[in-house]
């Protein structure tokens, strides 16, 4: 196995819950994901003597194939608003997610909106509806510790291309695309993914969670209940002469979270939903930093959305009374797909030198070991 390839179980740690096939949010049946990365050594700028890093890209999600001309039911909750994510205000009012949603970098998140809803123009058009495909989520969360942020290196075709190569199976994590350039509790990180089956009340259901990891200091990181932040305090980032870099300027970080589910739920079910993410990103030492943007969204692919205006439209839903095994599949793999966006993700060097460095695999085992959580 190659270490791309390479994820939290492989390594033995322990974790609560049945996965699905993938471990993935695509294996919610019709999700799809696509990545573009950018990983670029440009000429120097005025304002970029040594050269321009771009160590960027984007992420995108379909919760229903590339071809869904119908919108889904959805929630949001915004644990820390110290973020942005389109769209939010439709979805809070209507309860509807129409296309596909996007994560990138946080000064490119307003032309990953526009190129979505160009796309959508363009590939499904939604018929007469004017708001559905018009006021799409896209999200963000700050790379400029690596990134050359200010140098608007995602651009629209980067963002179709996410999209129309989006596909199901396996999801490939750590530094590829919104999560190329991000970083979590001093380590690298970026994308991760986890799913958890689901038995309830007309089930069986999956539930699946994306991240765009970005967020937390070294002391807090916590992995299968273990302080391993507090027991692997190498590794900090360094800057180009070598010495630690300490902690760049510019936000403390941030995550983003998408939560698909075949389940049928309502959207204030799933804003519900939603907010069992922060106890999953809890789980692994968040405390939501004033800094942080962590914000997050849910979705049901059960009870699709058509615009029409006639009629009178029918909804089913798990009873709210049957909703924990729901909220417990989402705080199992929340913290399930950190820990892989962190597993998967490589070193990387990038803007001024600065150096972020990968979790050390045989370290972490190590010291899961030594508090007797290495799973056999």
């Amino acid at each position: 196995m190659t270490r791309d390839a390479v994820r939290a179980r492989d390594l033995g740690v322990p974790f609560d819950g049945d996965p699905g096939p993938l471990n993935a949010v695509t294996d919610v049946p019709g999700v799809e994901v696509g990545h573009v990365t950018r990983i670029e050594d440009l000429p120097a700028r005025d304002d970029a003597p040594g050269g321009v890093a771009v160590r960027t890209g984007v992420t995108a999600l379909h919760p229903l194939g590339r071809g869904a001309t119908e919108g889904v039911m959805g929630g949001f909750f915004s644990l820390n608003g110290n973020g942005e994510m389109t769209g939010t205000a439709f979805l809070d009012e209507f309860g509807t997610v129409f296309g596909p949603v996007v994560s990138t970098n946080t000064l490119n998140v307003g032309t990953a909106r526009d190129a979505v809803a160009a796309w959508c123009r363009a590939r499904i058009g939604f018929g007469h509806a004017v708001t559905a495909g018009s006021l799409p989520v896209a999200a963000e969360t700050w790379d400029g510790k690596l990134n050359d942020i200010f140098g608007g290196h995602v651009r629209a075709e980067h963002v179709h291309r996410a999209l129309d190569a989006a596909s199901a199976g396996p999801v490939a994590e750590g530094n590829v695309g919104g999560g190329t350039g991000m970083t979590a509790y001093d380590f690298k990180a970026g994308i991760g993914t986890a799913s958890r089956r689901v038995a309830t009340t007309g089930g069986p259901y999956t539930l699946g969670v994306l991240v765009q990891a970005n967020y937390g200091k070294r002391p807090h990181l916590r992995i299968a209940g273990v302080p391993v932040g507090r027991e692997i305090p190498e590794a900090m980032p360094t800057a180009e002469d070598g010495a630690e870099a300490g902690r760049p300027a510019g936000p403390d970080g941030s995550i983003i979270a998408m939560v698909v589910t075949d389940a049928p739920l309502l959207p204030v079910q799933l804003r519900a939903v939603a907010k069992r993410v922060a106890l999953g990103l809890g789980r692994n030492g968040s405390i939501a930093a004033h800094s942080s943007g962590d914000l997050f969204l849910a979705m049901s692919t059960a009870n699709r959305v058509a615009y029409d205006p006639d009629g009178v439209h029918r909804a089913s839903f798990v009873p709210s009374e049957r909703l924990d095994p729901v909220y417990e599949a989402t705080v199992q793999a929340s913290e399930e797909a950190v820990v892989n966006a962190l597993v998967a993700a490589r070193t990387m060097t990038g803007a001024g030198g600065v150096t972020y460095y990968a979790l050390p695999h045989a370290r972490l085992q190590e010291v899961l070991h030594a508090y007797g959580r290495l799973a056999r």
